[in-house]
């Protein structure tokens, strides 16, 4: 059979952009597929409004000055969930985004293009709990240590700078009693600067002959915040302060010379073929393109899915793909939850030396807590709209002002806030801090992804989403929003609101096609040959609470050096 690339992978986010890049260095020829846009890449010049070329596999295609024009600090451009340019959905935004079928009051948090989720993501990169992968998961951390210390080094991982709210949210924690932590590893709970794929501040920050502009374009962070709505400082998009796979792996994949990736390109079917014995393997996909409409069909050796935790296990269902029922089963998502505090200005100016906070300065989330067993809470400061919308509106209490407090609970208000009183919380919105909290919640077969029955779109039957914390799961996050929520009044807060978020916030979603399960521990399917997984939901579990994307690359690093050696030796 002819083949068009030794490598297909399906999608180009936080690992299947990893798997082109170590797949291409090894020799391999990869084509990868992308089903959104390819900002700044000068063969798509305005990737939303015209299809553009075909493809890219030159990184000299890349240009920072379109990435600067299209990733811009507005948050209703970059991230509105309907028509942004960090959306779940085709690259004409004149298109709707791609329906899923969520709980009521759910929100899937994800973006398509080159660089997937990583896009906007906060970058935010620690290792997952040890005591969580050893002698629970298929492999042991030991074995994942190199693959995590090689894309720490690749990226590059550094502990966060301290800015303000940073600062604010050490002196809180101290007081309250936590040590510091100076590990990758924590065995205990504590406080620590967080492992960030961000680069360093520019030398050259505190220069004050040095413009904005001029920073915007040297090597470094510029502390300017709103990472969230994509990062476009730097003198070139290989060198980006925030590393997203679009600005760290994909640059690398192309020069190996043997990448090619695909935006603009929606798989709908991986192809297969059955062996003696009624084994079956991957042989290729069926995609469409998502300007024409046209379909075609691609083959490769092996074909490494990569298209997200929803996507992956949709596709398996709509390739009719050999049963197992623990395909999209187990979903984990590190039941969230929201705290924030706002405080006086002298006591700001006693703490910090300044009056204010200013929350959305630096990484978004430069800190963080870290309490295996339960999971861990992070400063969080995002820009104003976000802020709003997480902390204020996103809520399943209701209305605040129906809702009674107890004296042992150490907020004010929980819920939603509207009128004039959200008018003053916005008033202080430089002077607040927020902190997220992140679950150690435990893969329930209950939960996952299936085909809504009644359904589809242009890609087949929509995924239908469904989730439930357990009763353990409660406890934990109830654990941790009190621990936050001391934190914040120990550091002077006057003023407390918990939003309790719902439960069907997506975003760190994990766990849907689990080692030990459905792939083996090299992430192959156990029912299907040459089939592998290069995302999240090849994690056996939400790898007590830490954010999952450096896991996904390390398990993606340590899986492309297993197919070089099993299939093109």
């Amino acid at each position: 059979m002819k083949t068009d690339a030794d490598v297909i992978i399906i999608g180009a986010g936080g690992g299947g952009a990893v798997a082109a890049k170590e797949l291409g260095e090894l020799g391999l020829k990869v084509l990868v597929l992308e089903a959104g846009p390819w900002y700044g890449n000068k063969k798509w010049e305005y990737p939303n409004q015209e299809r553009g070329a075909k493809s890219s596999n030159n990184v000299e295609d890349l240009s920072i000055e379109l990435l600067r024009k299209q990733f811009t600090k507005d948050e209703k451009t970059m991230n509105e969930y309907e028509f942004g340019r960090l959306r779940w959905g085709p690259a004409d935004r004149r298109r709707p985004p791609w329906h899923r079928n969520v709980p009521k009051n759910g929100l899937l948090w994800q973006a398509t293009g080159v660089g997937g989720t990583t896009q906007h993501y906060w970058a935010n990169s620690p290792r997952g709990y040890s005591q969580s992968i050893d002698g629970v998961w298929p492999i042991s951390y030991k074995e994942l240590l190199p693959y995590y210390e090689k894309v720490e080094d690749t990226l590059p991982v550094h502990p966060a700078p301290t800015t303000p709210k940073e600062e604010l949210f050490y002196f809180g924690a101290k007081r309250a009693g936590w040590s510091f932590i100076d590990t990758l590893n924590p065995d205990r709970p504590g406080y620590r600067p967080q492992p960030n794929a961000i680069k360093q501040p520019n030398e050259h920050l505190l220069d004050t002959s040095v413009t904005n502009e001029e920073l915007s374009k040297m090597d470094g962070c510029t502390l300017c915040g709103h990472c969230v709505n994509g990062c476009p400082h730097g003198p070139e998009v290989g060198r980006t302060a925030k590393r997203g796979t679009n600005a760290s792996y994909v640059p690398l994949a192309l020069r190996t010379g043997n990448v090619s990736i695909r935006p603009n390109t929606y798989t709908t079917k991986v192809l297969t073929e059955e062996l003696p014995g009624k084994e079956v393997q991957a042989t290729g996909v069926e995609v469409r393109d998502t300007w024409t409409g046209e379909r075609e069909e691609l083959y490769a050796r092996v074909i490494v899915m990569a298209a997200g935790s929803i996507e992956t296990p949709r596709l398996w269902l709509n390739s009719n793909l050999p049963k197992n029922d623990w395909v999209g089963k187990g979903l984990t998502n590190h039941y969230w939850d929201w705290v924030t505090g706002v405080f006086h200005e002298k006591d700001l100016m006693n703490i910090l030396g300044q009056p204010h906070v200013n929350p959305f300065v630096g990484p978004t989330s430069g800190g963080r807590f870290d309490y295996p067993g339960l999971g861990c809470i992070q400063p969080s400061g995002v820009s104003p709209g976000l802020f709003a919308s997480l902390t204020f509106g996103f809520t399943d209490s209701g209305h605040h002002a129906v809702r009674s407090t107890s004296d042992d609970i150490l907020w004010e208000q929980e819920g939603r806030v509207t009128g004039n009183e959200l008018k003053e919380w916005m008033d202080h919105y430089p002077n607040t801090l927020s902190i997220m909290v992140l679950t150690d919640d435990q893969p329930h077969k209950r939960n996952g992804v299936r085909l809504d029955s009644s359904l589809t779109d242009e890609h087949g039957p929509i995924p239908l989403v469904q989730y439930t914390a357990s009763k353990e799961d409660k406890k934990k996050r109830d654990k941790l929003v009190h621990i936050s929520a001391d934190i914040l009044r120990k550091a002077g807060a006057k003023k407390i609101i918990r939003t309790n978020w719902p439960a069907h916030l997506f975003a760190h979603i994990e766990s849907t096609m689990r080692m030990g399960y459905v792939v083996d521990h090299n992430c192959e399917a156990y029912q299907v040959k040459k089939l592998f997984i290069a995302d999240n939901s090849a994690h056996y579990n939400g790898i007590g609470g830490p954010n999952p994307t450096l896991t996904t690359q390390a398990l993606t690093t340590r899986m492309s050096e297993i197919v070089a050696k099993k299939y093109f030796s």
